[in-house]
């Protein structure tokens, strides 16, 4: 593992800038300097940016898009879900989520690590569809806001038990930009709403894509199936908090329930005794 990193020190770059994001995120928790938050801001993008690049180095290597073995997806989930932490940072003016999100990207990048892929495969006459790029494009974009929303879900379950946690989120310089309370319970509610919308999007362009290249659109993968409960876990948590009025704790979780069938989803299907029928679980 420390040969693989020493080769590629672009990768560890990447992989400390996130670390370092989350290490000054976390201490704009406690600042009361608004300029701990901007460097903060400036290396997560820096982060982001980096990342990009592995991206698209891969991608002019490879002369296909990376998103064919477990490294390559881990490397853009990674990336995805820093850049929907930072349109979340900008749209509601808080760096409140900042360590969770910052350390979900450094965390994905330091699993791919144990899944080095280096060797360049062609992509399987199934995979070469140019429904391939905005399936899974739109499907990790959903992904992402999933983790993020995750992450706000968690902050609002802590806030409840720890006080410390629950007086943070009123600090104004360093972390709340606006100066506002934040409203934890819309955050995650606008969060898996734009989250679902992508997730339908990628069951949509996913059917498309099979009856293309097997001829029906849905052929009862085990991995079409668990997209499918992902997908019917956040249509309930909508459902539940629109029409029944689910709030606090008990949606928080349901939250969490439902990134953990992402999560299952997208890394556990080699658990199934089905998976060796599976042409979507990846296998290295």
């Amino acid at each position: 593992m420390f040969y693989i990193l020493a080769e590629h020190p672009w990768f560890v770059a990447t992989s400390a800038a996130y670390a370092a994001a989350a290490g000054l995120y976390a201490a704009a928790w406690r600042s009361t300097r608004a300029a701990v938050g901007r460097v903060a801001t400036f290396v997560m993008l820096a982060a982001i940016a980096l990342n990009a690049s592995l991206i698209a180095a891969r991608w002019i290597e490879a002369g296909r898009a990376p998103f064919k073995s477990l490294f390559e997806s881990l490397v853009f989930f990674s990336f995805t879900m820093g850049v929907v932490y930072l349109a979340m940072e900008r749209l509601y003016r808080t760096r409140v989520f900042g360590a969770i999100c910052a350390f979900g990207s450094f965390a994905g990048l330091a699993y791919a690590v144990s899944k080095w892929d280096a060797e360049i495969v062609k992509l399987p006459p199934a995979l070469q569809s140019g429904w391939f790029v905005p399936h899974v494009v739109v499907y990790f974009v959903g992904y992402g806001a999933a983790a993020f929303a995750t992450g706000v879900a968690v902050v609002q379950l802590l806030s409840s038990r720890v006080p410390s946690v629950r007086r943070l989120l009123t600090v104004k310089a360093g972390s709340v930009l606006s100066g506002e309370t934040l409203d934890l319970e819309r955050i995650t509610y606008d969060a898996i709403k734009f989250s679902f919308v992508m997730l339908t999007f990628g069951l949509l362009a996913g059917s498309v894509w099979a009856k293309s290249a097997w001829g029906d659109f849905w052929v009862w993968d085990p991995k079409e199936n668990w997209s499918l409960v992902t997908w019917l876990v956040y249509g309930a948590y909508l459902h539940l908090r629109r029409v029944k009025g689910w709030r606090g704790d008990k949606a928080a979780w349901l939250v969490v329930a439902g990134f953990a069938v992402v999560m299952f989803t997208y890394l556990g299907m080699e658990l199934l005794p089905t998976a060796k029928e599976s042409a979507h679980v990846y296998t290295g």
